[in-house]
């Protein structure tokens, strides 16, 4: 499914309040990016019972129900869970993973909120969901009768959201605390290969096996669970963001000029955590153009080449990979490489 307009997390909420109300809607993205959850909390903010139904998982006869004979006719009767006196929002998950037997039972229950002869109560809301097929999950075409009769949107996830929900249900300190100083590290593309990867759901997930162990929590089970939950990359990194807590390193004491790079081999994944979080920092502070530039701004990018240069000291390879084009699609701002290029040109690779 092409769209090129996306929605966080926030806006989402508004947009349901909106557009539920009247007509289906269909809210496509990446696993675990809370598509689930946030339909859940849609139908608690409006009072309704939310009623989920897997699609994946679903035969024909989950929607239409089976046929009886009343008064010498048949007839089809609805599955209890989906025939309520009450209105409630049905909230159709893995919609697209469903066979074309199962996508065609959902037509009138999406398009006339009825199946046979129950007609959802007056009030009741259809929200449907699905993962893309870039995303390497399971799904199947749909029909283009089906896509036509939902308001499609695309979820995108917003770290600021993801933060501000964090916060407010107890997520382990030491998740927000990484998120915080790696936004980028919250949702990672789904892999072709079967290993882990980051989403909101694999960082809920480590959340909550940190806190059954505490944070005395050995560096082995550490590595196991990072490893068990997020992208390689990131649980990688993300140790050595613990390894930086529990060795007292910080990036905002380094920029303050209160603590300096640490140089010794045994914290060398620290330093590389350091500086890819320099990295990143510095791309969300800098601007596009110079002239834009403000005074604080301008103190940053004078700190910037005096850690650079003390980087280059250190390891030239990983003052280089702060300047470099990197793995993120990312970039520094031309006029910044303009400078470092002409005070600091030993760290521009060839």
């Amino acid at each position: 499914m092409k769209i090129s307009i996306t929605l966080t997390q926030k806006q989402l909420s508004g947009f349901l309040l909106n557009v539920a109300t009247m007509r289906p809607v269909f809210i496509w993205g990446a696993p675990g990016i809370g598509k689930s959850s946030l339909v859940m909390q849609f139908a608690d903010t409006v009072g309704l019972v939310c009623v989920s139904l897997l699609g994946s998982q679903l035969a024909p006869e989950d929607i239409i129900g089976v046929p009886q004979i009343v008064d010498g006719k048949s007839r089809f009767c609805p599955p209890k869970m989906i025939a309520r006196s009450e209105p409630y929002c049905l909230f159709l998950d893995e919609l697209n993973a469903c066979t074309h037997e199962v996508q065609k039972a959902f037509y009138s229950l999406i398009h006339e909120r009825r199946v046979g002869d129950y007609v959802l109560p007056g009030g009741s809301i259809v929200i449907g969901a699905g993962n893309r097929a870039q995303d390497s999950a399971i799904v199947r075409p749909m029909s283009s009768a089906l896509l036509n009769r939902m308001v499609h949107v695309h979820l995108r996830a917003s770290h600021k959201d993801w933060l501000s929900w964090a916060y407010k249900n107890g997520i382990h300190h030491w998740v927000i605390e990484y998120i915080q100083n790696r936004p980028d590290h919250l949702m990672s593309q789904p892999p072709k290969t079967e290993e882990p990867f980051s989403s909101p759901r694999s960082w809920h997930m480590l959340s909550d096996s940190l806190k059954e162990f505490g944070d005395d929590i050995g560096e082995e089970m550490l590595e196991i669970l990072a490893f068990g939950c997020l992208t390689p990359h990131h649980a990688g990194q993300f140790k050595a963001f613990i390894k930086q807590i529990r060795n007292k390193y910080a990036l905002s004491a380094l920029l303050k000029g209160e603590m300096k790079w640490p140089d010794l081999p045994k914290d060398r994944d620290v330093l590389y955590f350091m500086v890819q979080s320099f990295r990143a920092h510095l791309i969300k502070e800098l601007p596009l153009h110079k002239e834009e530039m403000p005074a604080k701004v301008k103190e940053t990018v004078h700190t910037a080449k005096a850690l650079l240069k003390q980087l280059a000291l250190i390891s030239l390879e990983m003052a280089q990979m702060v300047v470099g084009n990197g793995s993120d699609d990312q970039a520094l701002p031309d006029w910044f490489m303009v400078e470092i290029a002409r005070d600091l040109p030993r760290i521009i690779v060839k």
